[in-house]
């Protein structure tokens, strides 16, 4: 059997606080590898996009964690929802299918360290 292949949005979040962040959209992602090779790929492939700006081609992102699911309900937070990590957050050990990845799923790939900070205090700049 083929391994299935989906289109995944990629919401990269330079910074929480001021709400700074730009989408890439990905097609033909194999739900079969795994989250850390996911992220991997997603590090070689960021600084390589001429069409974002320097600071978001040149950050430390290491965390994936699920947004919006296709013909699901959407939150109203607008850079990321800070609940239900235990649910959402995904773990580097599992494959995307594992982690509940579907065809045209939106993920947030952002800093961990920024994400804890934020939501100790979710205060935005403007």
């Amino acid at each position: 059997m083929a391994a299935e292949e989906v289109t995944i949005t990629i919401r990269i979040i330079r910074s929480f606080e001021h709400r700074n962040f730009k989408f890439l959209v990905y097609h033909g992602i194999s739900l079969d590898q795994t989250v850390k090779d996911f992220i991997v790929f997603l590090k070689q492939d960021i600084p390589l996009r001429t069409s974002l700006p320097p600071p978001f081609r040149n950050y430390k992102y290491d965390k994936l964690k699920i947004i919006h699911q296709a013909h699901k309900s959407k939150t109203n937070e607008l850079v990321l929802n800070l609940e239900d990590d235990d649910r959402l957050l995904l773990r580097e050990g599992n494959t995307l299918r594992e982690a509940g990845i579907a065809n045209e799923t939106e993920i947030a790939f952002f800093c961990e360290e920024d994400y804890r900070k934020y939501k100790v205090n979710p205060i935005s700049s403007w």
